[in-house]
């Protein structure tokens, strides 16, 4: 009891002599940050698409359950059908792959001509805010999707903040130089802003140009990949159907340990294809980090 007391009283008295010399302690319980949208939920809204990842992930394996059923009834035997549904499976993500490529490729494509609209804007007498806020209206297509929220955002958080969030959304070096620099000039201005926006027009113009070619130099790579990876399977399910002696042996102990082997090396020569052909990734220098969590949570 009196150590109770003892420790009430110096608590007591180390309180009161902080606050008469003005050097409180901050007792204030900070607020766990709750963590900002998980890398998968931003996968699946780069590539247009509302399903959570567990929505994601549980529609694949349906999916692919669907196609162990419908294979499996097919030829009769399910280590014949369990691959080819593997690969179903990952239908799903190859879409929404596709996709996310597709639309993130479009709005480096549109950069250029949404430049132009700002700096025609600009040159109109509107101000940088303004004239980033028309992109969501007047823009090309993919950048209108981009910015559809900035107008809005722009109010309740202001330009910059807004900024960052379609940074962070959309998570593309090529997006980030450009929004990083219309930052920039929305934050200092001057005289120089039309001839910032003219160069960036002319740097991002080249740089399409470059991306366009690398894209085209791979798609044939990729095409030839996906028939070599997929052509076997659609023989072996053919085979499995026929009445002959393919059928019986594919359904043989010795069949099943052949298919199995197969998979094996195909799914390891299918991965390290992917490697070889997959092309160097720009480093995102100015993407991650931002203090645009909260934000981010509020509009979710």
């Amino acid at each position: 009891m009196r150590l109770l007391a003892a420790v009430a009283t110096a608590s007591f008295v180390y309180l009161a002599v902080g606050y008469l010399t003005g050097n409180a302690p901050n007792l204030a319980t900070r607020a766990r940050a709750k963590p900002q949208i998980s890398t998968r939920q931003l996968w699946l809204i780069q590539a247009g698409s509302d399903l959570t990842p567990r929505q994601f992930w549980a529609g694949s394996v349906l999916v692919g359950v669907a196609g162990l059923l419908i294979l499996g009834a097919i030829t009769g035997t399910w280590w014949v059908a369990a691959i080819p549904s593997i690969a179903i499976a990952f239908m799903p993500y190859s879409h929404f792959s596709r996709q996310r490529a597709g639309r993130l490729a479009d709005v480096q494509k549109a950069w250029p001509d949404g430049l132009r609209e700002v700096l025609a804007h600009v040159n109109s007498g509107a101000t940088l805010a303004a004239a980033i806020e028309s992109l969501a209206v007047r823009g090309p297509e993919a950048l209108q999707q981009a910015f559809a929220r900035f107008p809005g955002q722009a109010k309740m958080f202001g330009v910059v903040p807004a900024m960052e969030i379609v940074k962070e959304e959309l998570a593309d070096p090529s997006s980030d130089k450009v929004v990083e620099v219309l930052i920039l000039a929305h934050q200092f201005g001057g005289d120089g802003l039309k001839t910032v926006l003219r160069d960036l027009i002319e740097t991002m113009t080249a740089d399409q140009l470059t991306a366009e070619q690398i894209r085209t130099a791979g798609f044939e790579q990729r095409l030839e990949g996906v028939v070599v990876a997929l052509a076997p399977w659609v023989m072996l399910v053919y085979l499995a159907t026929v009445p002959a002696a393919y059928r019986e042996f594919y359904r043989s102990s010795t069949g099943r340990f052949v298919v199995i082997v197969a998979g094996i090396w195909a799914g390891f020569g299918w991965v390290l294809m992917r490697i070889i052909a997959r092309p160097a990734q720009e480093v995102r220098v100015f993407g991650g980090g931002s203090a645009v969590g909260a934000d981010q949570r509020a509009l979710q």
